[in-house]
């Protein structure tokens, strides 16, 4: 009875921390697909945290579990919108979320009559969320390298781990007697333990967030030439050095450094002769990009926006704008470029190149002679 009452106790914690992080998403108003979808992440814990305490009434199973079958493709659209900058959730992701919902209904009521078919059916089940759970891991590792901000640097893979790992006891379950996990199982006081991490973490992550800053302010006060707007946005939050802000405004407005095919930030710290974290620091919390990529994206987009509206340029691919931009495939270029101006590359061109030249309205006239 004691360690039950450990249980009980961890589970409780874990649920209360959950629906703290709902209450001040809700009081923020946070209407981002990364809030929406935390939200629904600790919706989810807490609902698992009471689903499978011990003494759950085992007659609400059939409704349980396929709503707990869900928590993986619900965690892998998470994971894709915290740590992806890009990710935009479209429908057919919502669609893949309500059909494996489904499908765990569709098990549940068909254990009972068809037992071998339902089998087959969780073991299916379990290799898709097994594989949901490895494409988060995959995107959270791949993202990793260009992420700028520290504190998601720190938790992403700590988060990761601990729910990689649910999921892998939740998807093992799905090959033995039941199609999804048995709530109330042995060994429920280790899942309730680790309930609770994962709550203290998220809480963490999602309380901890300070307040964005709107990303190309320094940037802009560097480009024409503020040197004081330059510092105070780039002590706005933290005290970042507002000379290596102007070197790296340097490099790329004036070297076009970001048009170097593959440049990582590790390359640009060596260039700048300063260490890594630091220029992760400046580029973040001095100038207020979240990702490497998109810091890039910002000079490229400007560059291929000044070819795509050049009369001379008229005739030059797409593609060789993008690539001289430093893009590497037409495919990022286009979606970037869409996201920055909401407009298509030949759009924008189209556009441009049809506004009329008023150079010299509105200078006077010369009398000859």
């Amino acid at each position: 009875m004691g360690l039950t009452a450990i249980d009980l106790g961890l589970r409780g914690a874990a649920s209360g921390v959950f629906l703290l992080i709902i209450l001040v998403a809700l009081q923020r108003r946070a209407t981002s697909q990364q809030a929406l979808l935390g939200m629904a992440m600790s919706a989810g814990g807490a609902f698992y945290a009471i689903a499978t305490a011990p003494y759950f009434p085992k007659s609400s199973w059939w409704w349980v579990l396929p709503i707990l079958s869900g928590q993986p493709a619900l965690f892998w659209l998470w994971a894709r919108a915290a740590f992806d900058d890009d990710f935009v959730l479209r429908r057919w992701h919502r669609a893949v979320l309500l059909g494996i919902v489904a499908f765990g209904f569709a098990l549940t009521l068909g254990w009972a009559y068809t037992p071998a078919l339902a089998r087959v059916g969780g073991q299916g089940l379990a290799l898709l969320n097994l594989a949901l759970a490895l494409a988060a891991a995959v995107q959270t590792v791949k993202t990793w390298r260009a992420d700028l901000v520290a504190r998601r640097r720190r938790l992403r893979l700590a988060i990761l781990a601990i729910n990689v790992g649910l999921i892998t006891v939740f998807v093992g379950a799905g090959f033995a007697a039941i199609p999804v996990a048995v709530p109330g199982a042995p060994g429920s006081l280790p899942v309730a333990l680790v309930l609770c991490v994962v709550a203290m973490m998220a809480a963490v992550t999602s309380l901890a967030t300070p307040p964005a800053v709107p990303a190309n302010d320094a940037t802009a006060a560097i480009a024409s030439g503020d040197v004081r707007g330059a510092d105070r946005a780039a002590t706005a939050r933290v005290v970042v050095d507002p000379i290596l802000l102007r070197r790296l405004d340097q490099l790329m407005s004036v070297e076009r450094t970001y048009r170097q095919e593959g440049l990582a930030i590790g390359a640009l710290a060596a260039r700048l002769q300063v260490p890594e974290h630091r220029l992760r620091q400046a580029i973040n919390e001095g100038l207020g990009y979240r990702n490497f990529n998109a810091y890039l994206n910002h000079y490229r987009i400007e560059d291929a926006k000044l070819a795509l509206s050049d009369v001379t340029q008229r005739e030059v691919p797409v593609l060789t704008i993008a690539m001289d931009a430093g893009f590497q495939s037409i495919g990022p270029f286009n979606r970037a470029f869409k996201a920055e101006t909401g407009l298509t590359p030949t759009e924008f061109r189209r556009e441009a190149l049809s506004r009329p030249v008023l150079a010299d309205i509105g200078e006077p006239q010369r009398e000859i002679g």
